[in-house]
């Protein structure tokens, strides 16, 4: 199968650092050097390019264009049969979309994350089968009609609700991103991997449908004056635990969903109940949701206690910082992919806010000393992922491509400078720093870091 040009930009490699270099990468970021990562990234790139070639070569021979002038079997024969998939798939030539994990990030694959492919994304929806993942302990297809979700805690009367008894309630569809508080955590130290999949990855944006959570509550008759807090759990084996403050709540954002882009949920995404949580990160959107109990103070679970907390600079832990803050970042041109020749490229990528609305993205193709304001693509919407696109011509020469966004709070989004001066270099959540893409003279494009 040949390797086809996405306008003029090659497309980045996959799988690029075998299992046994992940420690090897790490260790090397930390100390500030980047060989083995250029050399094993060079190695997957090889294969790309010589593809690359021969589709161009292909392209070139004889006297025309031979996809023109020789009419192909799809324009002279029958085609597939209407539903010969009864659920349909990409096409194979697409098959390299695909989220991927990276060998060795955990002990095991029960308990690890998938990176979305947002280099090969278009807009803000992210397909249900390129949804990143995050387990704790595996994922489960759990029969809908054998789970409950129980509301107890400080309420009336504690219930126990169905499938079929949420289902019926009156239900509503929103749009929001749901980015993991890890995302971009390995670059808190230097440059650890090459591509904005491994980067960025743990973020996509999905339409969320379900029953607000504050429906619930009030059916259980919530003490909502003294329960000022929610604990929501979920059914798989490391009973995720997390708190919620009940203020996020009672603005009925926070939903207990079980529809996702026009479809019930993927068993990966808390098939066949999760709550959604829009703003926070990822690890509050528990999965397979079963309990929701009110109480008066946070709960101080263990992963809330232990994990997905901030090391900050003096030693200390700062905890339930779960909003994850105005971020964005270039898709293309992005690291691993190659510039195929000089002229006009659109710059395009992500912006995102957990405190409202993207207002503003600028960007910069000389390493931030200039800057100019992007294109937003609408739909604009709270909480969710915003596209940003804008003009530039390239002349060749060596470029440095960044994006700053501003979200309608009045959050700007900081270099790593900004936010290391804040939050140390050793942490591994809430990294929104701006990432820099390097474009190299021979078109080659490389994540770089700004001192």
């Amino acid at each position: 199968m040949q390797t086809w040009i996405s306008g003029r930009v090659r497309k980045a490699p996959e799988n690029f650092i075998p299992g046994s270099g992940v420690g090897t990468v790490f260790a090397e970021a930390r100390a500030g050097r980047r060989d083995f990562i250029r050399n094993a990234f060079a190695a997957a790139a090889s294969g790309v390019a010589a593809s690359a070639a021969i589709a161009q070569g292909a392209a070139a021979a004889g006297d025309g264009d031979p996809a023109i002038l020789k009419l192909p079997a799809h324009s002279t024969g029958l085609g597939q049969p209407v539903a010969a998939e009864g659920y349909g798939k990409p096409s194979k030539y697409e098959t390299n979309v695909q989220r991927r994990t990276s060998p060795g990030l955990t002990q095991t694959r029960q308990a690890s994350v998938s990176f979305a492919p947002l280099q090969s994304l278009f807009g803000i929806v992210t397909p249900s089968g390129l949804h990143f993942e995050r387990h704790h302990q595996g994922w489960w297809d759990i029969d809908p009609s054998q789970h409950r979700l129980m509301v107890n805690g400080m309420v009336k009367a504690a219930k126990v609700f169905t499938m079929d008894e949420i289902m019926r309630l009156p239900s509503v569809s929103r749009f929001h991103f749901i980015e993991c508080g890890a995302n971009t955590g390995m670059e808190w130290g230097n440059v650890a991997v090459p591509t904005v999949q491994y980067t960025h990855g743990m973020l996509s944006c999905s339409e969320f449908t379900g029953v607000p959570l504050i429906t619930l509550l009030q059916m259980a008759g919530a003490d909502l004056k003294k329960g000022r807090f929610v604990l929501a759990e979920g059914a798989d084996g490391s009973s995720m635990t997390r708190t919620i403050p009940m203020e996020l709540i009672e603005s009925g954002e926070v939903l207990v969903a079980y529809g996702q882009n026009g479809e019930m949920l993927r068993p990966e995404q808390g098939y066949p109940l999760r709550l959604v949580v829009p703003g926070v990160q990822g690890v509050s959107w528990v999965k397979y949701l079963r309990r929701i109990e009110v109480g008066d103070q946070p709960w101080a679970a263990k992963d809330e206690a232990v994990h997905y907390i901030d090391l900050m600079p003096d030693g200390q832990h700062r905890q339930y910082s779960s909003i994850q803050e105005c971020k964005s970042v270039v898709t293309t041109p992005s690291g691993g992919q190659m510039l195929l020749d000089k002229g006009f490229y659109n710059i395009t990528g992500l912006a995102w806010s957990g405190r409202g609305k993207v207002q503003r993205v600028d960007v910069s193709v000389d390493g931030g000393r200039n800057w100019r304001t992007a294109r937003l693509e609408s739909p604009v919407l709270s909480k969710c992922l915003t596209r940003f696109n804008i003009d530039w011509v390239w002349d060749g020469q060596p470029a440095i491509i960044q994006s700053r966004a501003m979200d309608d709070t009045g959050h700007v989004q900081p270099s790593y400078q900004q936010l290391r001066a804040a939050r140390g270099s050793r942490s591994i959540y809430h990294n929104n720093a701006i990432q820099s893409w390097a474009v190299q003279a021979n078109g080659e494009v490389i994540n770089v870091q700004l001192s």
